[in-house]
């Protein structure tokens, strides 16, 4: 059986399937004078290069709108409360 490829691209996205090592992991999210978006130390597709201001920005932004999100669902648990809701049932006569 002929030896599959790990690491490579598939209709431009990349993939590796190699064994990680810790510097591998390391300089692949930490990598000066790259784009926002780098290739991925292990698994399919691109992650954020932490070197950019542009993905700490990301990091901030999906922070904030998740700090919201519970804040909200913690504000809208507070405000259910079960009351007993009045039903008025209006029969015509015919």
């Amino acid at each position: 059986m002929a030896d599959k490829p790990t690491s490579g691209e598939i209709l431009g996205v990349p993939y590796n399937f190699e064994r990680p090592s810790l510097g591998r992991m390391l300089s692949a999210y930490w990598q000066p004078g790259e784009g926002m978006l780098v290739e991925k130390p292990f698994g399919v597709g691109y992650t954020l290069n932490m070197a950019n201001w542009r993905s700490w920005l990301v990091v901030f932004v999906a922070g904030a709108l998740l700090w919201q999100q519970e804040k909200s669902k913690a504000a809208s648990e507070e405000e259910t409360v079960d009351e007993p809701v009045e039903v008025i049932v209006d029969e015509d006569d015919e």
